[in-house]
C-alpha cells in the first residue's frame, strides 16, 4: 500500500523561516508511513510513543492506510522515526546518493547540508567534500526532485550520482570534465601572468625594469575576468545565499587588488613617463596560483576515489548466457535468476551463483584481497566481478545486480565514504564561522593600517593578503580525503570499513578477543576418536551421524564427511543409517533426534549433566582426550529410567596457518589478545599456548558471549579497555554488538556480517591487525590533515594582517595548502603492515 508524507500548512510565514538545526519540519502537520501495525493495540503504542516526542500536539495513527499523522510545532522527522522505532514499527527510510557541482570548501559543504536536511522528511545529509557527493537519509516518499530543487536552491547543481561520470546519453548530451577546464583555465592565468611577474625575478640580478601599465592591465584583464568566472559565479551564489565561502574570499581580494591597479593607473595618467606601481600581478598570479592549485587537488581527489572506480569497473556489461543449448549474449540487466552464465577462460563473471559445470581457478583478489587464485568446481559458488583465470565454467545464477557481492562492497565502500568522522564535528563549527571572521580581520587589517598612518595602497594590500591566505578549502578537505584513501585502500585488501566512526575507534582499542571455531582455527574439524560404551564401534558412529542429519554445525560435518571413502580416517566408509525423525538442534548445547522410537541426544557434557548422562564410564578417557586439546561430545539414548551414556566422540580442529602471525602482530601493536570459545578449557588452552594469546575464556555459551565481552572492558587495574570482538558474524552477533568494535570474519556473502563495523572478506586471522593498523594510518592521517588546514590559517592570517605577506606569497600558501592535504592523504596508498 502506497502511503505519502505531507505537510498542511497553516501558518505561511512559518514555512519562509530558515530551516532549524537537526532536520527539523517546521510544519503543522506531517503524515508518515508506518509499517508492521496489524490490530488495534499495534495503533495504541505507536501514538503514545509519538505523543511523547517533543513538539507534539496531536497524533492520529490510521491502521488501514498505514499512516501517523502528528501535529505541533517544529517537529523533527528523524525524532518521530526514532520514537516509532523504539515502539517496534518502522517508518520506511531509503537512501538517496547525490552528486553536488559547484562546491569548493567547508563552507560550501554546511550549506548543502542545511539546504538538504530543511526538506520535510530528510532525517540526515551527509556531504563529502573530496568525492562531491550527498547521501541523504530520508523517509521512502521524499522525490529526488524535491532534494535537487533544495540543493539547486542553496545555489548548487546536484543529478543522481548514478549519472556522475557516466556516459552521455541521446537525452543528456555529456558534461564537460571538470578536471580539464580546470587544467585549461590554471594553465592560460599562469602563460599570463607569468610576464606580469619577470621583473620580480629580474631584480635580484641587477635588471630594473617594469612592463608598461597597459601591457600589465592588457595580460591581466583576461586571468581577472574569464580564468577567474568559476569564482565569481560561485561567490555570487553564496551571496544570494547570505553566506560565505572560499570563492567570495578570492573574488574580494583579487578584484580589490585589480580595481586599486586601476585607481593608480588612471591617478598617475598626468605623470607622462613614469610608470606606477600597480598590482595588477598580484591579482593575476593569486587567481592562477588559486586556480592551479583547484587543478592539482582535482587530479587528487579522482585517485582517492580510485578504489570505488576499479570495483565498478570489475562489473561485466554483457552476460554469455546458455539459451535451448545455445550461447547467447545479453546486457547483465537481461539475465534472470535462475540462467545458466557461461564464464571462458579469461573472461570476469557477469553474475553472482554456483558452478554446474567446469573447473578453473578464479582469481578473486579485488574483491578479498586474496593474492592466489582460488580453485573452483562444481558446487562451488563464485562472484560477480571474478576473473576466471583457465577453464570454462557453467554458473547458475544466484544473485544479480544489486543483490551481487560486488555491488554489496561497493555500497559499503560508498557509505564508509560517505560518513562523517565524529572528529568532524569540530571542523564543521569552524567551518560556519571561518568566511564571516576572515572577513571581519580583513576589515580590521584595512581600518587599522589606515589608523597607524599607512596609506590606502597598503593597507588595502595587507587586507587582501588576508582574504586571499585564508583557505576554508583544506579544513573541509582534511577528513574525507583521508577517509576515502583509507577505505578504499582497506578495500583492495579485502577489508570493509562500515563508517568512519569505526576508523576512530579502531584506533584505541587496547584488546582484541577472537571467537575460536573457523576464526583462529580451520573451523573444519575431524573425528579424532570414538569410543563407544556397550554397542558396536560402527554402530556408535551410524547412530552420531544419523542424530546429527538436520545439523549443520561444523562437528556435524565432521561427522558426515568420516563416513566417507577416502577422508582419511580408519572409520567405515560403508556404515547404514537409520531412519530418523524430530531432528532438531538445542541453541548451545546439541543436537537431538528420534531414531527407531527412541530419542537421542548428542552434545556437549554441561547438557550431558543437565539431562541426568551418567558420564563415568568413559569420564577418565574424556578427560584425556581434552587434555591433549580434543573437543568430546556425548551420544546418550532416552529410556524409561533416564538418558543412557552410548559413547563419547573426539574432535580436532588445528589452528590456521596464519593465526600466529596474527597474533604476533597484534602484539607488536600494543594489543592485548583474549579467546571466547564454547569448547572445552583443554582444547581452548591448547590453541591459546599454540598461538600466544593472553586470556582464555573456555565453555562459554553463545548467549553468555557478550557478557563475557563486557567483562573484558574492565581491566583488571580498573580502568575501562576498549574490545574488539573478532567472530563469524552470525552466532557471534551478540558479542559483536557487545565489543566497541565488531569485526566479522567470513567469505562476506552473509548480509549479517555486514552488521559489524569492520567485514574482512577471507578468513585470514592477519587481516584484523592489518585492519586496525589501517584505521590507525588513517585517523592519523586526518589529524595530520586538520593540523596542517588549521595551521596556514593560524599563522599566515596574522602573518598577513601584519604586512608580512604579500598577495602573491599569500595566494601560493592557500593553493598548497588543499594540495598538501590531498597528497597527504594519497600517502595512505603505500600503507604496509609492519
Amino acid at each position: 500500500m502506497r502511503s505519502t508524507l505531507r505537510i498542511d500548512t497553516m501558518d505561511a510565514d512559518r514555512l519562509l523561516a530558515p530551516p532549524t538545526a537537526n532536520a527539523a519540519a517546521d510544519a503543522a502537520r506531517v503524515v508518515l508511513p508506518v509499517h508492521g501495525m496489524s490490530c488495534a493495540s499495534c495503533v495504541a503504542h505507536v501514538e503514545k510513543a509519538l505523543a511523547a516526542v517533543p513538539g507534539v500536539a496531536k497524533v492520529a495513527v490510521n491502521l488501514a492506510t498505514e499512516s501517523a499523522s502528528i501535529e505541533g510545532h517544529a517537529l523533527d522527522v528523524g525524532a518521530l522515526r526514532r520514537a516509532v522505532d523504539a515502539a517496534g514499527y518502522e517508518v520506511p527510510v531509503t537512501t538517496q546518493r547525490l552528486a553536488i557541482d559547484g562546491m569548493t570548501c567547508a563552507s560550501c559543504v554546511a550549506r548543502v547540508e542545511k539546504a538538504l536536511q530543511s526538506v520535510p522528511g530528510v532525517i540526515g545529509a551527509r556531504i563529502n567534500l573530496a568525492s562531491e557527493t550527498a547521501t541523504v537519509e530520508a523517509v521512502q516518499t521524499v522525490e529526488r526532485g524535491a532534494l535537487i530543487a533544495a540543493v539547486d536552491g542553496a545555489g548548487y547543481a546536484a543529478r543522481a550520482a548514478d549519472d556522475a561520470g557516466g556516459s552521455a546519453t541521446a537525452d543528456s548530451p555529456a558534461r564537460p570534465d571538470p578536471v580539464a577546464s580546470l587544467r585549461r583555465d590554471a594553465l592560460l592565468a599562469l602563460l599570463l601572468a607569468a610576464p606580469l611577474v619577470a621583473p620580480m625575478f629580474a631584480a635580484p640580478f641587477g635588471a630594473d625594469w617594469i612592463l608598461p601599465a597597459w601591457v600589465q592591465w592588457l595580460l591581466a584583464t583576461p586571468v581577472q575576468f574569464w580564468s577567474a568566472r568559476r569564482f565569481y559565479a560561485a561567490a555570487w551564489k553564496a551571496v544570494r545565499a547570505r553566506t560565505g565561502n572560499m570563492d567570495l574570499l578570492v573574488s574580494l581580494g583579487t578584484l580589490a587588488a585589480y580595481g586599486l591597479s586601476l585607481y593608480l593607473w588612471w591617478d598617475a595618467r598626468d605623470h607622462v613617463g613614469h610608470e606606477p606601481h600597480l598590482y595588477f600581478e598580484a591579482a593575476a598570479v593569486v587567481i592562477a596560483l588559486v586556480l592551479l592549485g583547484k587543478w592539482l587537488e582535482a587530479r587528487a581527489k579522482r585517485q582517492t576515489s580510485e578504489a570505488i572506480r576499479l570495483l565498478g569497473q570489475l562489473r561485466p556489461a554483457v552476460a554469455r548466457v546458455l539459451r535451448d543449448g545455445r550461447e547467447v549474449e545479453l546486457a547483465v540487466e537481461l539475465v534472470k535468476h535462475g540462467d545458466r552464465v557461461v564464464a571462458l577462460a579469461g573472461e570476469r563473471i557477469a553474475v553472482d551463483g554456483v558452478v554446474r559445470a567446469g573447473a578453473s581457478a578464479v582469481d578473486e583478489s579485488m574483491l578479498t584481497g586474496e593474492s592466489l587464485p582460488v580453485d573452483k568446481n562444481v558446487g562451488d559458488k563464485v562472484v560477480a566481478g571474478a576473473l576466471n583465470t583457465s577453464g570454462r565454467l557453467e554458473i547458475e545464477t544466484t544473485a544479480l545486480g544489486a543483490e551481487t557481492m560486488l555491488a554489496q562492497i561497493i555500497r559499503l565502500v560508498e557509505d564508509a565514504q560517505s560518513a562523517k568522522a565524529p572528529i568532524q564535528r569540530t571542523v564543521d563549527h569552524v567551518a560556519a564561522v571561518f568566511v564571516p571572521v576572515v572577513l571581519a580581520i580583513a576589515a580590521v587589517t584595512l581600518i587599522g593600517w589606515l589608523l597607524a598612518g599607512a596609506g590606502f595602497e597598503s593597507a588595502l594590500i595587507n587586507a587582501v593578503s588576508v582574504l586571499v591566505i585564508a583557505c576554508p578549502c583544506a579544513l573541509g578537505l582534511a577528513t574525507p580525503a583521508a577517509i576515502i584513501v583509507g577505505t578504499g585502500v582497506a578495500a583492495q585488501r579485502g577489508i570493509l570499513i562500515k563508517d568512519a566512526e569505526a576508523l576512530e575507534v579502531a584506533r584505541d582499542i587496547d584488546v582484541v578477543v577472537f571467537d575460536k571455531t573457523g576464526t583462529l582455527t580451520e573451523g573444519k574439524p575431524r573425528v579424532a576418536a570414538i569410543e563407544p560404551l556397550g554397542i558396536p564401534h560402527d554402530q556408535a558412529l551410524a547412530l552420531a551421524v544419523a542424530v546429527n542429519a538436520a545439523s549443520t554445525h561444523p562437528l556435524a560435518d565432521a561427522l558426515r564427511a568420516s563416513t566417507k571413502s577416502g577422508s582419511g580416517t580408519n572409520f567405515p566408509a560403508d556404515v547404514g543409517l537409520p531412519a530418523v525423525t524430530k531432528a532438531k538442534n538445542v541453541a548451545g548445547r546439541g543436537v537431538s533426534a528420534t531414531i527407531e522410537g527412541n530419542e537421542h541426544v548428542f552434545g556437549q557434557s554441561r547438557w550431558m549433566q543437565e539431562l541426568g548422562v551418567d558420564l563415568a564410564p568413559l569420564a577418565a578417557r574424556a578427560e584425556s582426550l581434552q587434555a591433549d586439546g580434543h573437543t568430546v561430545s556425548w551420544l546418550a539414548r532416552k529410556h524409561d529410567a533416564g538418558y543412557a551414556l552410548l559413547a563419547l566422540v573426539a574432535f580436532a580442529d588445528e589452528p590456521k596457518a596464519e593465526a600466529r602471525a596474527a597474533i604476533d602482530a597484534l602484539h607488536r601493536a600494543g594489543l592485548a589478545t583474549a579467546l571466547i570459545t564454547g569448547d572445552n578449557e583443554g582444547a581452548a588452552k591448547r590453541v591459546a599456548r599454540a598461538l600466544g594469546i593472553d586470556d582464555v575464556r573456555a565453555q562459554v555459551l553463545p548467549k553468555d558471549k557478550a557478557l563475557a565481552v563486557t567483562a573484558f572492558k574492565q581491566g583488571a587495574d580498573g580502568q575501562t579497555r576498549r574490545v574488539a570482538m573478532v567472530g563469524d558474524g552470525i552466532n557471534d552477533a551478540p558479542a559483536l554488538a557487545a565489543a566497541d568494535l565488531g569485526i566479522a570474519m567470513g567469505s562476506g556473502t552473509d548480509i549479517a556480517m555486514h552488521a559489524a563495523g569492520v567485514t574482512l572478506m577471507r578468513g585470514d586471522p592477519r587481516l584484523v591487525a592489518e585492519a586496525i593498523a589501517l584505521s590507525r594510518a588513517t585517523v592519523r592521517k586526518i589529524r595530520q590533515n586538520l593540523f596542517w588546514a588549521f595551521i596556514y590559517n593560524v599563522v599566515g592570517i596574522p602573518l598577513a594582517a601584519f604586512g608580512l605577506l604579500s598577495p602573491v606569497v599569500a595566494g601560493a600558501a592557500m593553493a598548497f595548502s588543499s594540495v598538501s592535504v590531498v597528497t597527504n592523504s594519497l600517502l595512505l596508498k603505500r600503507f604496509r603492515l609492519r
